[in-house]
C-alpha cells in the first residue's frame, strides 16, 4: 500500500481533477480534505467531459471510496446538485461509495451573501473570490460559530439556530444596502442535509482502519500551493491550507502515513482573479483564449495566464516536500516559438531564487527567462517519452535540472489516456514508498 497527496504547484487550475483521476486506477480510497465549491476539477474521459467542485474525482471510477473530509467546505445545496448532475450523466452516487465527515462545516446561504458584500466593500482592492462564501464559512470555523454537518441531525436545535444566523446576517446586508437572504431557503437546506444523511459517517475512523486493512489512499489537493492561505501570496489567497499538510488536517491522517507527495504543474502558468503575476504575458493569454483553452470550470472567467514560473515551483516543492512533478497541457505550447522559463527574479538589483513575502515586493520582481526553442508540431497523440519532438524533451529536462526535482507524468491532452508516464512507478500506488533521495534529483545544469 502507499498513500499519496496531490498538491497543487501554482495558484490552482494545474489539471489536478486529471492526474487525480488517472492514478485512481491504483488507489482504493480517494480523499477531498480542504477547500468548496469555489475549486472546479475538469475531468474527460473517453470524450465525455464532467466539472467537479466538492466531488473527488475518484467518484468517476466504480468500485472506489471517496471522502469529503472534515476540513471541506461543504454546501449542502451545491453538492446534492452536483449528485445530480453526474445522475443524468450516467453516474450513480451511492451511499457507500461517497462518505462525508460529520465534522466537515457547512457553507449555507448566508456565507454566500457576506462573501460577495466583503467583496463588494474592498472597492478597487478586490481579491477576485468566486463568492461561493468559502471565506466567511472558514471565518465561522475559526470563530467558533459555525454549523458543523453533524451538528444538523438534531434539527430541533439546527433549525432556530440557522433561523437565528440568517436574521443576525440579513442584519449586516440591510445596514449594507445589500439583497437579504429568504427564510424560507430553510427548507431548501433541510432537504439537502436529508439526500445526504445517509452520506454522513466518522470519516477519520473510516480512514484509519481503510490504513490499517492495506488499503491505498489518494489525496485529491484543490487549489493551489500560491492560494495556500499561510504560504500563498496572502492576501490574495483562498481561506484553507491547499499545501500538502492541509491533507492531513483536513482528513485525521497523521503525517508519519503520507509515503509521497506529487505536484501538479502547468507546463505554462495561470491564474484566475486579481493579484501579482510576475510572468503574466497578455499575448500568450489571448493566444490560449483564441484556442478556446484556460477558462475557469467554476465560474467561466478567462484565466490569465503567463510563462512558466520556476521561482514560483521552488517554493512549492519546498513547502510541499515535492517527490515528483506532474507537468501538464504542454501541449498547449504546440505553436509557440521560442518557449521560455522564467529560471530566477531580480529585486531592487538581487537575484532572487524564492518568492518574496509580500505583494509590494513581487510586483515589483522582474522574472529572468531562459528562453528554448519550440517544437511547432501537435504532440496530443503522443503516448510515450520517445514519441515526444526533441524540443519537448528539451523543456521538460530543463525543468527537471533547474528545479532539481524529476517530471515523472507528462500531459499532452485532457483526456485520461493523453498521459505519458516516465516513471512507471508512479501509475503504481501499492508499492513502497520510493522517495527520491538528494543524490538522486536531476543535477542542475
Amino acid at each position: 500500500m502507499s498513500n499519496t497527496i496531490i498538491v497543487g504547484a501554482q495558484w490552482g487550475d494545474e489539471g489536478k481533477g486529471k492526474v487525480v483521476d488517472f492514478l485512481t486506477n491504483s488507489a482504493d480510497v480517494v480523499i477531498r480534505a480542504q477547500g468548496g465549491n469555489n475549486a472546479g476539477h475538469t475531468v474527460i474521459c473517453d470524450g465525455k467531459k464532467y466539472i467537479l467542485h466538492l466531488l473527488p474525482s475518484g467518484i468517476l471510477w466504480p468500485g472506489k471510496t471517496c471522502v469529503i473530509g472534515n476540513g471541506v467546505a461543504l454546501d449542502p445545496i451545491g453538492l446534492v446538485s452536483e449528485i445530480e448532475t453526474l445522475e443524468r450523466q450516467g453516474i450513480t452516487v451511492r451511499s457507500e461509495q461517497l462518505l462525508i465527515s460529520d465534522r466537515a462545516h457547512l457553507t449555507l446561504p448566508y456565507h454566500r451573501e457576506l462573501d460577495g458584500l466583503r467583496e463588494h466593500s474592498r472597492g478597487d482592492q478586490k481579491i477576485g473570490t468566486t463568492r461561493r462564501g468559502i471565506g466567511p464559512t472558514y471565518a465561522d470555523k475559526a470563530h467558533r460559530t459555525g454549523f458543523r454537518m453533524a451538528d444538523t441531525l438534531d434539527t430541533a436545535w439546527f433549525v432556530p439556530a440557522l433561523h437565528q444566523r440568517i436574521a443576525e446576517s440579513n442584519e449586516i446586508l440591510a445596514a449594507a444596502g445589500m439583497p437579504l437572504v429568504d427564510p424560507a431557503v430553510v427548507e431548501t437546506v433541510l432537504a439537502a442535509l436529508t439526500r445526504l444523511r445517509p452520506h454522513v459517517t466518522n470519516t477519520m475512523a473510516f480512514l484509519h482502519e481503510a490504513i490499517a486493512e492495506g488499503s491505498t489512499l489518494l489525496f485529491e489537493g484543490a487549489q493551489g500551493t500560491f492560494l495556500d492561505i499561510d504560504h500563498g501570496t496572502y492576501p490574495f489567497v483562498t481561506s484553507s491550507n491547499t499545501t500538502a499538510g492541509g491533507a492531513c488536517t483536513g482528513s485525521g491522517v497523521p503525517p508519519n502515513r503520507i509515503d509521497r507527495v506529487i505536484a501538479v504543474a502547468k507546463a505554462y502558468t495561470t491564474r484566475v482573479g486579481t493579484g501579482p503575476f510576475p510572468t503574466e504575458n497578455e499575448d500568450l493569454g489571448d493566444h490560449f483564449h483564441a484556442m478556446g483553452r484556460e477558462f475557469g470550470a467554476t465560474t467561466g472567467r478567462e484565466r490569465r495566464c503567463g510563462w512558466l514560473d520556476l521561482v514560483l515551483l521552488r517554493h512549492a516543492a519546498m513547502i510541499n516536500g515535492v517527490d515528483a512533478l506532474a507537468v501538464t497541457n504542454l501541449d498547449g505550447l504546440d505553436q509557440i516559438d521560442p518557449v521560455r522559463i522564467c529560471a530566477h527574479y531580480e529585486l531592487d538589483g538581487k537575484r532572487v531564487e524564492l518568492p518574496p513575502a509580500t505583494i509590494a515586493e513581487l510586483e515589483r520582481a522582474v522574472p529572468v527567462y531562459e528562453t528554448l526553442p519550440g517544437w511547432n508540431t501537435d504532440i496530443s497523440s503522443c503516448r510515450s517519452w520517445e514519441e515526444l519532438p526533441e524540443a519537448a524533451r528539451r523543456y521538460i529536462t530543463r525543468i527537471e535540472a533547474l528545479l532539481r526535482v524529476p517530471v515523472s507524468l507528462v500531459s499532452v491532452g485532457a483526456d485520461r489516456n493523453q498521459t505519458i508516464l516516465r516513471d512507471p512507478r508512479w501509475n503504481t500506488l501499492e508499492v513502497p514508498s520510493i522517495r527520491v533521495r538528494p543524490e538522486e534529483r536531476p543535477a542542475l545544469a
